[in-house]
């Protein structure tokens, strides 16, 4: 969806870029996670984006596998856009990414809180060590070649 591809880049950042990355994306994102938003009208009254984006934004997430349209009227015809699971999945996401703003990018409160429907209690995002527990120093966070990186990419030591 970018203007700019990253084919250059072997990261699963730059490939989740290409996907969610413009400016409008994860507030349709959001919109459809935590605010039930399905129609084209809900996304438009609610962000007031300029139709031509929202129109691209939508059909690339459709494309895209992040959510499926579906026609909710025949007459006249009309659809909502309903979330896929690999567009749930990125509820994670904007909960780090609110996290983030809240400490960040605000001078006040939180203006939303996250909390869990079944029992009511804050809901936050966290990095875990899969032996220690939770890492709360990302000076601690260090990224490692995985198996995915192709051989030509991995630097050769000397």
């Amino acid at each position: 969806m970018l203007g700019k591809t990253y084919d250059s880049q072997v990261c699963s950042i730059a490939r989740a870029l290409e996907v969610i990355g413009e400016r409008w994306s994860l507030l349709i994102i959001r919109d459809a996670v935590f605010g039930g938003s399905t129609r084209y009208n809900d996304f438009q009254r609610s962000l007031g984006v300029a139709t031509n984006i929202l129109k691209t934004r939508l059909n690339g997430f459709v494309e895209a596998g992040i959510m499926v349209r579906h026609k909710y009227s025949e007459q006249p015809d009309l659809y909502e856009y309903l979330l896929t699971d690999k567009g749930r999945a990125l509820a994670p996401a904007l909960v780090a990414l609110t996290e983030w703003g809240d400490e960040w990018a605000t001078d006040g409160e939180p203006p939303i809180l996250y909390t869990h429907s079944v029992c009511g209690a804050g809901i936050t995002q966290q990095t875990v060590c899969a032996h220690c527990g939770r890492v709360h120093d990302p000076n601690e966070i260090q990224a490692k070649i995985g198996p995915g990186m192709p051989p030509e990419r991995i630097p050769q030591k000397s």
